[in-house]
C-alpha cells in the first residue's frame, strides 16, 4: 500500500525539483572539468564534485513542514544532501524558543546540516516587505556559508493567488500579475530558489502533515488582520469565490503563468531594442523610443533609471508613466524625479536620465 494520495503528491512534486537541480549540477561540474582540462586534451585527474546540498527554508508552518518531510525523503534516493534554516524574525515573544524547536524538528527528520539564524527587521517597505527581506538576506547567507545548490521554499498555488492580487491591486503591470518564478535567483546564483508546491493547494501540504504526524505551528500572524496579505486571504478570496465560484484560486494561478511568459518574451524585445534607441554616445533618442510599442519602451525606460540609481522596489508604474510623457507627450514641461535621486529629463530630442 502506497502512501497517502497527499504524501505522493508533495513528494512527486519535490522529487521532480530534485531532479532538475541534479541537472544543474551534473552540467556545472562538466563545464569546471572541461575548463579544468590540459591543452593535450588528456582528463586531468580530478575528485568526483561532492552530492549537491539542498537546503530547506522552514518556518514551523503546515507548508514548510510538508517541504522538509518530502525533502528528507526523496534526497538520500538521488544522492542528494538534504539540510535545513530557520529563520527567527524575533517579532513575537519566544520566537527564538520557537525556531530552536523547529530546528530540533528538522533534525529528527534527519536533515543535516540545520540551524536556525536571527534576523533584525527593519521599517523600509512596511512590516510584511522588511521582514521578508530579512529572512532572503538571511537565506542567502546560508546558501553561501553552505555551498548549497538550492533553498527550497514552501509557497503553494494559494500563495501565488494571493500574490497575483497583490500585483494587481498595485497596479504595476504585467511582471507583478506573473506572480512567483518556480525558480529565482539571489546574489550571484540565478537559479538558488526553488518553489516545489507552487502548483498544489495549502490544504495538500497539511493534509500530509496531518497524516505522517508532523506537528506544525500556526502563525498568528497570518490571521492578523494588521498585515494586508492575512487580510487578502482571510476575508478578499474568500468574497471572490463566493462572488465567482470556485477555481479562483487555479485561475489566478494560471494567470500568473501567462502573465510571466508575456513579460519574459517583452523583456527579451526590450533587451534587443534598447541598443537600436541609443545615439553614438548611448544617449536614448525620444524619436526612436515614440516608435517602440509602449510596453517595450517602457522596460527600456524602467532599465535605464535602475541603471542611473534609482532603486528597483521603489520604482513603480506611475513614475515609468511620468518619464514616457517626456516621449510621448512632450510639451516642454520640466525634469521628472524618481527615487533613488534620479532625474529624467528631455534635452535635444534626447532622453536623459541620471542622478541629479
Amino acid at each position: 500500500m502506497g502512501p497517502h494520495p497527499a504524501v505522493a503528491a508533495i513528494r512527486l512534486a519535490v522529487r521532480r525539483v530534485l531532479h532538475d537541480i541534479l541537472n544543474d549540477h551534473h552540467a556545472s561540474a562538466d563545464h569546471h572539468a572541461s575548463a579544468d582540462r590540459p591543452a593535450s586534451g588528456e582528463q586531468s585527474p580530478h575528485e568526483r564534485p561532492p552530492s549537491p546540498l539542498v537546503l530547506v527554508a522552514c518556518s514551523g508552518g503546515a507548508d514548510s513542514m510538508a517541504l522538509a518531510s518530502a525533502l528528507a525523503f526523496e534526497a538520500p534516493k538521488l544522492g542528494i544532501r538534504a539540510g535545513g534554516v530557520t529563520v527567527d524574525h524575533g517579532l513575537q515573544p519566544g520566537s527564538d524558543l520557537r525556531a530552536e524547536e523547529v530546528a530540533l524538528r528538522l533534525r529528527e527528520l534527519g536533515l543535516d546540516p540545520v540551524e536556525s539564524t536571527a534576523v533584525t527587521v527593519g521599517r523600509d517597505g512596511g512590516p510584511e516587505a522588511a521582514a521578508r527581506d530579512a529572512r532572503y538576506a538571511a537565506l542567502d547567507a546560508a546558501a553561501e556559508r553552505h555551498a548549497a545548490a538550492a533553498v527550497l521554499l514552501g509557497h503553494t498555488r494559494d500563495d501565488q493567488a494571493e500574490t497575483v492580487l497583490l500585483g494587481l491591486a498595485r497596479g504595476s503591470g504585467t511582471r507583478s500579475l506573473s506572480g512567483m518564478a518556480a525558480v529565482s535567483g539571489g546574489p550571484g546564483a540565478a537559479r538558488r530558489y526553488r518553489r516545489p508546491f507552487l502548483e498544489l493547494d495549502r490544504q495538500i501540504a497539511r493534509k500530509a502533515c496531518m497524516v505522517q504526524s508532523l506537528p506544525v505551528w500556526d502563525d498568528p500572524h497570518n490571521t492578523d488582520p494588521a498585515y494586508t496579505r492575512s487580510r487578502l486571504r482571510h476575508e478578499g478570496l474568500p468574497a471572490l469565490e463566493k462572488a465567482l465560484g470556485k477555481g479562483v484560486v487555479e485561475a489566478l494561478a494560471r494567470t500568473a503563468q501567462l502573465s510571466r511568459d508575456d513579460a519574459d518574451a517583452l523583456d527579451a524585445w526590450a533587451r534587443q531594442a534598447e541598443a537600436s534607441v541609443r545615439d553614438a554616445v548611448g544617449l536614448l533618442e525620444c524619436a526612436k523610443l515614440y516608435a517602440l510599442p509602449p510596453a517595450v519602451r517602457r522596460r527600456i525606460l524602467r532599465q535605464a533609471a535602475i541603471e542611473a540609481g534609482a532603486p528597483a522596489g521603489s520604482l513603480f508604474a506611475r513614475h515609468i508613466e511620468e518619464v514616457d510623457r517626456l516621449i510621448t507627450g512632450w510639451r516642454g514641461q520640466g525634469a521628472i524625479n524618481l527615487p533613488g535621486k534620479v532625474v529624467a529629463q528631455r534635452q535635444g530630442g534626447r532622453l536623459v536620465i541620471r542622478q541629479g
